[in-house]
């Protein structure tokens, strides 16, 4: 159980909060490239750590991301013109720079300097790979950019979506450190979704239903070990690395693209679930594409506000019927949704006040505490915390069977460091 203040300290991230603040030390992903495909492109709302703000995409191609609200008489700039490098206010014609610069008041005389001193507030927003990423802490303190492997390889390699996702972030993030559900919540899915099936893995899932996990501190975060009995004398293990504060990698399965998440809070009740397929060593191929637009694998099918199909509003399409014949084990469709309706069924902040843990939730108890450490750390001491530099986010994750006799640690050696053209570590 924690404790009200904890799970308070944990849960909220807006301005001001010492969780927000440790999020604001990191690059976080805010859009899809594809959200500003073109120069002059309509701008995008964004709602990030309980901040309203307005993206574009200048005459330039510079990304601008700042305050939604025009300095004048508090606009929605999303009604703005986008034109001539910056951002109209279309009530009174105040135009905005990317880097939220007034530079134009048709109001005020040609002499004056009245546009000098009117600046919105603003945030750094780049892109790597297929998103566009955003840093909202202090800028002397800004780290280097994402060094992800899934933004760094070759293109065609990688494949990036989000889902709108109605719970708090850190109850979704502990589902994605939780390998024990996947024996049971997912045991519908492992052998008929095609970027899963045909892992020598999945019958190791399917066989032991009470994994054993070892928990080992990892620069970045940590590595979390879940150990399934295999072939006599030796054991399955799936290595999942979780880094700070919300990054988390799927272990793989046979030679199907690597998966993994971001989950980014919107405010202390929403949050962005990133989900990323990639292939270390190959091109992903049309069928595998077309699997996760779909909204298989870790993916969903979304509408145009990237808000899941299937929903708490229609029950997420529950299928008793699929239930009892097994075919899924919630009666739910999809990895992703199977995941999300159980997260947004606990209610917008789960009391975890409540809970009954047990050694499964050791990797959940880690991270709770490394979280709680590093956001105290950096509000108390000014410590930067770990997970923001090259060497912690050049990491996979790794499913290998080793002899029982030897641990994961030293039995997956080098296989979690990301090294460009090599192959993933599987089952």
């Amino acid at each position: 159980m924690l404790r009200t203040e904890i799970n308070e300290l944990l849960t909220q991230t807006g301005p001001g909060t010492k969780m927000g603040a440790l999020f604001r030390r990191f690059w976080q992903p805010v859009l899809l490239a594809e959200e500003l495909p073109a120069n002059d492109c309509p701008p995008v709302r964004v709602k990030i750590l309980s901040e309203r703000l307005i993206a574009f995409r200048d005459s330039e191609g510079r990304y601008g991301l700042m305050d939604e609200f025009c300095a004048h008489r508090g606009v929605s700039l999303w009604f703005g013109r986008n034109e001539a490098g910056g951002l109209r206010c279309p009530y009174h014609g105040w135009k905005y720079d990317y880097t939220g610069q007034a530079i134009e008041v048709p109001s005020e005389p040609e002499t004056s300097n009245f546009c000098a001193n009117v600046k919105l507030k603003s945030y750094p927003m780049i892109k790597r790979g297929d998103v566009l990423w955003a840093y909202f802490g202090d800028p002397e303190a800004q780290p280097p950019l994402p060094e992800w492997e899934f933004v760094t390889v070759p293109e065609g390699q990688a494949f990036t979506s989000k889902r709108f996702q109605e719970c708090n972030w850190l109850q979704a993030l502990e589902g994605g450190i939780d390998s024990s559900h996947v024996t049971f919540l997912h045991s519908g899915s492992l052998d008929s979704d095609p970027l899963f099936k045909g892992s020598r893995g999945n019958a190791y899932n399917r066989a032991d239903l009470k994994p054993f996990f070892e928990v080992v501190d990892y620069e970045g975060g940590l590595l979390i070990g879940a150990r399934r009995s295999a072939e006599e004398g030796h054991y399955y293990w799936r290595v999942t690395p979780w880094v700070l504060p919300n990054f988390t990698m799927v272990p793989p399965r046979a030679d199907h693209p690597m998966h993994g998440h971001f989950w980014v809070p919107i405010d202390d009740e929403n949050c962005w679930a990133w989900s990323f397929d990639y292939h270390p060593t190959r091109q992903l191929d049309s069928e595998e594409v077309a699997a996760m637009r779909a909204g298989l694998g870790v993916h969903s099918a979304n509408d145009e506000n990237y808000r899941p199909l299937a929903n708490k509003d229609n029950d997420y399409l529950m299928d008793r019927d699929a239930q009892r014949r097994g075919e899924t084990y919630s009666g739910i469709k999809g990895i992703a949704l199977q995941d999300s309706s159980l997260q947004e069924s606990m209610g917008p902040i789960v009391d975890r006040t409540k809970e009954r843990l047990v050694a499964t939730d050791a990797g959940i108890i880690k991270a709770r505490q490394k979280l709680r450490k590093a956001a105290l750390a950096l509000a108390e001491d000014g410590v930067e915390p770990a997970g923001n530099r090259a060497r912690h986010q050049k990491v996979r994750s790794v499913a290998v069977v080793l002899p029982a006799d030897q641990s994961f640690v030293d039995g997956i050696g080098e296989a979690m460091v990301a090294k460009p053209g090599v192959r993933q570590t599987t089952v």
